[in-house]
């Protein structure tokens, strides 16, 4: 072979490679790019389901801590209610104990060898054979009075904390 043909025939050859490089990048190139495509189509999805079941979940914890706060409004009304209705007995039985008309009294211990006997018939106000009773000083009533307010409040109180924990724990 001449030189001159052979540089012809390298040059075709070296044409026909690049040629074949050309196609084979093309061909390659399409090839991934539909595949990107696809990829990309499916993470578009995937996307939008979670995007969707995060709303999801959103709006029922919403729901949820609607339900609660509602729930917590009904219980705090419920004991406020309580608590007025505690303290208006309370001020109810001050007023009758500064009025006189009621009395506070104790059981007195009795010691066995000084009991009386028991009478033969009952009187018309009540038992005749009762326990010995003392009443109280009117102003040792009403600190009672005032001790067992302050005992019903924080029974109240401690009312409303259950059902609350209680309502967090649901």
């Amino acid at each position: 072979m001449s030189p001159a043909s052979l540089k012809l025939l390298i040059a075709g050859v070296a044409v026909a490679l690049i040629l074949a490089i050309g196609a084979t990048w093309t061909v390659q190139d399409w090839r991934y790019s539909g595949q990107l495509a696809k990829q990309a189509g499916l993470h578009k999805d995937d996307l939008a389901k979670i995007s969707s079941a995060a709303a999801d979940q959103v709006q029922a914890e919403q729901g949820k801590r609607l339900a609660l706060e509602k729930q917590l409004s009904v219980s705090e009304q419920t004991h406020y209610q309580e608590l007025t209705n505690a303290q208006r007995d309370q001020d109810r039985l001050r007023d009758r104990l500064a009025t006189a008309d009621v009395r506070l009294s104790v059981l007195l211990d009795q010691d066995p060898a000084s009991c009386s006997a028991v009478p033969a018939t009952a009187g018309a106000g009540g038992m005749g054979h009762g326990r010995t009773r003392a009443q109280l000083d009117p102003a040792h009533a009403q600190r009672i009075i005032a001790i067992t307010d302050a005992g019903d409040r924080g029974l109240i109180a401690l009312q409303a904390c259950q059902a609350y924990v209680k309502a967090l724990g649901q």
